[in-house]
């Protein structure tokens, strides 16, 4: 929507303000005129029903201003003596139209305050109710919200099953631009599983003042810019999704805007100096280990590596040995002699061994990829039997699977061998050619809503011929700590400023086993209470809150009810 468009909408919900409550003003002792004028109406409002004229601006805050509108409601329906909860209910759901029929029935009154305090306490409910969730939404919104790491592209540093809070107010916190959806939700509404929003009408980008900005090495929650799907993890094409309603990313942000950037074997270089990553960085790597005597399942039990695989050999299984085993398998073979089982790291539990006396033997193979970070290399190579320890890296001019910008022609990119590009700045420059074109159509297209097309050896740009384009945004590139299981910008590009959602600081909980259901989970307590930034291994506050917390409740309990205990007895002599 244009300004002009949004105008017409604002006066014409002024309009239909005006019709349903003009009468429910003069019954308060109002001017029916000052139903009518814009703001002023609101200020008056908030009289009428005995509230704080600071709840006008909640009116005018997207998304926290389509839960102030029914609470608004209920509070007018009890200030003029409705106090059925069926009026409520009824009043929510016609989305206020109900108040026309109130503001012209005789008998709807204006209470005084002798009047409220009789009232039965339902209605008082609901408009309490109602403001707690405003104030949980006002929160969730813009300043704070709570997002669960469900993949593991940045393992070890951030793992999967740790819960996170994400600070909305460090760079600043995105008005939302899609202005009709339902609050505490992201892009679908649990248990029905449809969206939660209306595509339309759209709010232009807008960000609050933050009190910084987005560095290299800050871990950022930022909107999937290449989303195509309704839900995550759930495989289909073609969905177009609002800014603020496409899927939530965590990456690591590696390049600014005005940075040089290039991968060379692995390693991140900015303006032709490798990036030193931040005290907490795990970065993983593919490592091939190699023994003459065969590669240990217990060598990588003892230093936690996981993303590996184990084969085992049975003789002979029955069908309900084989059943009992199934969710643990990746893969299996037979021949007549014996059966091949392929699990993940964790094995087949020992309990489920036991319980269907089941007797397998482990391969041992002498080489086995396993992913690693540089700390589980040092332990790993250091262990007797172990001949080699080898990183996987693709070599330069050999193209990579799915690698930005998808032109095989002109860029044999890969994950470990990348660039160089430039990143764009606001007001940055770049010249169209046959080299940038691929690089940055995308951005110039999509993300700054220009037509961009090549006509020969000439480029077409909203119609005309042009030479060089200026970027309007900043924009990031960001990648995943675990640099070959992550699809990041080595993949879709980069990253915009209108794409920015927060930077987590606090890991309230963490839990093994995340993907596979709440009775699976398990507490990783070292974790609990732990900070995402800062330098060092990361210190859990978790026992700490319980014994403060456990000294509240005491203190609460005896001591605190006591002393009003004591007080109230002095009183009363």
């Amino acid at each position: 929507m244009n300004l002009f468009q949004w105008f017409v909408f604002f006066i014409g919900l002024q309009l239909i303000h005006f019709l349903a409550t003009y009468k429910l003003y003069v019954k308060a002792g109002y001017k029916a005129w000052q139903a009518v004028v814009p703001v002023y109406n609101a200020v008056i409002l908030m009289k009428i029903i005995r509230r704080s004229p600071y709840w006008v601006i909640l009116l005018f805050i997207p998304i926290i201003n389509l839960i102030m509108f029914p609470v608004v409601w209920v509070e007018l329906l009890r200030n003029f003596g409705r106090t059925k909860p069926y009026e409520s209910y009824v009043t929510v759901f016609s989305l206020g139209f109900y108040l026309f029929l109130v503001g012209h029935d005789n008998q709807s009154n204006y209470q005084t305050e002798d009047d409220l305090k009789k009232q039965k306490k339902t209605s008082e409910w609901v408009s309490s109710i109602l403001f707690a969730v405003v104030a949980a939404t006002l929160v969730h919104t813009y300043f704070m919200q709570p997002y669960a790491i469900p993949t593991g592209s940045l393992e070890r540093t951030l793992r999967i099953g740790d819960f996170l809070l994400v600070s909305k107010f460090h760079y600043g916190a995105r008005v939302p631009m899609t202005t009709v959806a339902a609050p505490m939700v992201h892009d679908t509404l649990p248990l029905v599983r449809t969206r939660s929003y209306l595509k339309k009408p759209q709010l232009p980008y807008l960000r609050l003042p933050g009190f910084q900005s987005v560095k290299k090495n800050d871990i950022v929650v930022f909107s999937w810019p290449a989303d195509t799907v309704r839900q995550f993890f759930v495989a289909e094409k073609g969905v177009k999704k609002p800014i603020d309603k496409k899927s939530n990313y965590v990456k690591r942000c590696v390049g600014t805007p005005g940075d040089t950037l290039e991968i060379i074997d692995g390693f991140v270089h900015i303006n032709g100096k490798q990036l030193q990553l931040s005290d907490r960085a795990k970065p993983m790597y593919d490592h091939t280990v190699y023994a003459r005597k065969g590669v240990s399942s217990r060598w990588l039990e003892a230093i936690e590596a996981e993303g590996y695989t184990r084969t085992f050999r049975a003789e002979q299984l029955n069908q309900t040995q084989y059943n009992a085993m199934t969710p643990y398998l990746l893969g299996m073979s037979q021949n007549e002699n014996y059966i091949e089982l392929v699990t993940a790291a964790q094995g087949i539990p020992s309990a489920v061994l036991r319980q269907n006396r089941i007797s397998l033997k482990e391969i041992t193979t002498q080489e086995r990829e396993v992913n690693l970070t540089d700390q589980m290399y040092q332990k790993l190579i250091g262990q007797e039997g172990v001949d080699s320890v080898i990183k996987k890296l693709q070599p330069k001019g050999v193209l990579g699977y799915n690698i930005f910008p998808q032109t095989p022609d002109q860029y044999q990119w890969n994950n470990d061998q990348l660039g160089p590009l430039f990143i764009p700045k606001r007001g940055s420059s770049i010249t169209l050619n046959e080299k940038t074109y691929p690089l940055y159509k995308k951005i110039i297209r999509e993300y700054e809503h220009n037509t961009l097309s090549k006509e020969g050896d000439s480029f077409l740009l909203n119609g005309e011929k042009a030479t060089s384009y200026t970027f309007k945004m900043d924009y990031y590139w960001m990648m995943g700590d675990n640099r070959h299981h992550s699809e990041d910008s080595r993949t879709w590009g980069f990253v915009p400023e209108d794409h920015i959602v927060g930077k987590p600081v606090f890991i309230w909980m963490s839990w093994d086993n995340f993907n596979q259901g709440l009775f699976s989970w398990k507490g990783r307590w070292d974790r609990f209470f732990t900070t995402v930034n800062g330098k060092g291994e990361p210190v859990s506050y978790f026992w700490a809150f319980i014994f403060a917390l456990g000294l509240y409740y005491l203190y609460s309990k005896f001591v605190h009810r006591k002393f009003f205990e004591y007080l109230k007895s002095k009183t009363n002599k």
